[in-house]
């Protein structure tokens, strides 16, 4: 039972943490690190990027990937530590994008020599939240931080499934509607054949009488 309780829990994408380097360029192309995110969900973004060199800047977005392509916050420089918090407004994948934007007066050829080195992390829901805050604030046990935080999985198992069960609702509908219209094509196929399999008999019958051909 208990493997079957705590199974889910270990499924979830709820983190991510990455790091990776980024080539300066004068028009760069932007990386993105996309996580699924359910809407009205917290997410906490840490990014360490440690200045290398003073002919580069390291500017970042969070958006999602509805098609809106809402963004959430944007920042230019990026240099140290930075923590930023969003909270989503659908159920999309949630995109941090980085591009490393070199110096006008540095030539291209020789961007290869500037490149930021980052380190991402993004906790999603129930793992974005500051537990040990809470407890100072509530004066909460140890025994009671744990519960609290069983309590925010739960959570989002929960709404994970009533998102699933809004999605397959969906995918009903719009399956009994494809078979609808299919059904009704049919309908309409089959009696436009048999009007003009009727026209077709009664057209060359005509002929033929005109020819004397049948009486």
């Amino acid at each position: 039972m208990l493997a079957s309780l705590f199974l889910p829990l270990l499924l979830l994408p709820s983190a991510l943490a990455v790091k990776f380097q980024l080539q300066a360029h004068h028009s760069p192309a932007q990386k993105c690190l996309w996580n699924y995110a359910m809407a009205d969900t917290l997410v906490v973004i840490s990014v360490s990027a440690p200045l290398q060199g003073a002919m580069q800047r390291l500017d970042m977005e969070v958006v999602d990937g509805s098609g809106s392509r809402n963004i959430y916050q944007s920042k230019k420089g990026l240099k140290g530590e930075t923590r930023m918090a969003v909270t989503t407004h659908a159920d999309a994948d949630l995109g941090v994008c980085f591009k490393n934007v070199l110096d006008p007066s540095v030539a291209e050829n020789q961007a290869h020599k500037y490149i930021r080195s980052v380190d991402l992390d993004v906790d999603i829901g129930a793992d974005a939240v500051d537990y040990n805050a809470i407890a100072k604030q509530e004066s909460l046990s140890g025994l009671e931080v744990e519960m609290r935080k069983l309590e925010g999985v739960v959570k989002e198992i929960v709404d994970e499934l009533n998102y699933l069960k809004r999605r397959e609702a969906r995918m009903r509908d719009t399956n009994e509607s494809t078979n609808d219209r299919v059904r009704n094509f049919f309908f309409l196929t089959l009696s436009t054949l048999i009007a003009l399999g009727v026209w077709q008999i009664l057209h060359l019958r005509s002929y033929f009488k005109k020819k004397y051909l049948i009486d």
